[in-house]
């Protein structure tokens, strides 16, 4: 990745960051289905008005609304579902680093599922040791609810591997508009989400949410829905799918430096030993500082080996000239 998918990259993980804590807020009074419904039909028409406002246009085939239909069951409809519903019975802080393996499922299954990616071992062992500086970051604390609440947190890593999915599948999505993709992911997320929770929660049984919530429900769908996808697609089609969702390990790191810069919360020993994990694991994915040091190992070799065959060429030049380099 070059440094501008970086930085959009650092943004993404701050917006996703966010969700986690407003997800924690609203779902003490909203069900899963509604909560996911309010997120992604304000998001769809905060978006669906972005793009007529930049003069561009939703897809008008079938087969195009059937492909953005798939990336919203993937990418919305299952995994903001399950992290919803796993955020209610375990702590956010565990979530997160269940969340984070999902590169791992991305690292393991792009080279199956598609032609972009390679497997190799520098991306598994980065994403690896990224998980484990996420883990370390979180907290001994958190991983203490392993074990507790079985079933939320295969929930969790059930979403993981749907944004393992979702990523890889996006690829087709590489030449056409963010801002016209994302609205139409959320468009397509918003008409299979509302008959589930329709039916399901019956939201107009529910009581009026508070103001926090509702505060809450609009940052989630604003910030860290509308404007997140449009990044999103952006890193996806230039980047791919497994540096896409690297995301998720930076969204830890991120979580406690705004905490720091905020809140006037101090790092640990062990906040700097995570993210220096964390660091390392993402060296090792994006493969440059590896292929820079083998490289420049390779041209001293091949330096050498021209030297020596330099010398070789000059004893036998002095054979012939009756001079072998030693005293005759």
């Amino acid at each position: 990745m070059g440094a501008a998918e970086w930085v959009l990259l650092g943004a993404l993980s701050v917006l996703w960051g966010g969700s986690f804590f407003f997800v924690e807020v609203a779902v003490a009074e909203v069900p899963p289905l509604t909560l996911v419904l309010a997120r992604v039909g304000l998001a769809a028409a905060a978006l669906t008005l972005a793009v007529r406002l930049a003069g561009q246009r939703l897809p008008g085939d079938l087969r195009g609304w059937r492909d953005l239909a798939v990336m919203a069951t993937l990418n919305n409809l299952i995994p903001f579902t399950l992290i919803v519903w796993g955020q209610s019975h375990i702590a956010s802080g565990l979530a997160a680093v269940l969340n984070a393996t999902t590169p791992l499922f991305s690292v393991c299954l792009a080279p199956l599922l598609g032609r972009e990616e390679r497997f190799t071992a520098g991306r598994v062992g980065g994403v690896t040791v990224g998980v484990a500086g996420v883990a370390v970051l979180v907290g001994s604390d958190a991983l203490g609810g392993l074990g507790v609440g079985v079933t939320a947190q295969i929930a969790v890593l059930g979403a993981a591997l749907a944004y393992a999915l979702a990523g890889i599948f996006g690829r087709r999505f590489a030449g056409r508009p963010p801002l016209v993709t994302a609205a139409g992911q959320l468009i397509a997320a918003t008409a299979l989400t509302a008959p589930l929770a329709l039916v399901i929660d019956r939201p107009w049984t529910l009581p009026a949410p508070s103001l926090m919530t509702g505060l809450a429900i609009v940052a989630l769908a604003l910030v860290s829905t509308a404007l997140a996808y449009v990044i999103y697609f952006r890193v996806l089609a230039t980047a791919g799918a497994t540096n896409i969702l690297l995301v998720t390990l930076l969204v830890p790191v991120t979580a406690s430096l705004l905490g720091v810069g905020i809140l006037g919360e101090r790092l640990a020993p062990s906040d700097g030993l995570g993210m220096a994990l964390i660091a390392l694991g993402l060296i090792a994915i994006d493969g440059r500082a590896w292929r820079a040091l083998t490289g420049s190992r390779a041209a001293v070799k091949g330096e050498a080996k021209l030297a020596e065959a330099g010398g070789a060429e000059d004893v036998g030049a002095d054979e012939e000239d009756g001079e072998p380099g030693r005293d005759q």
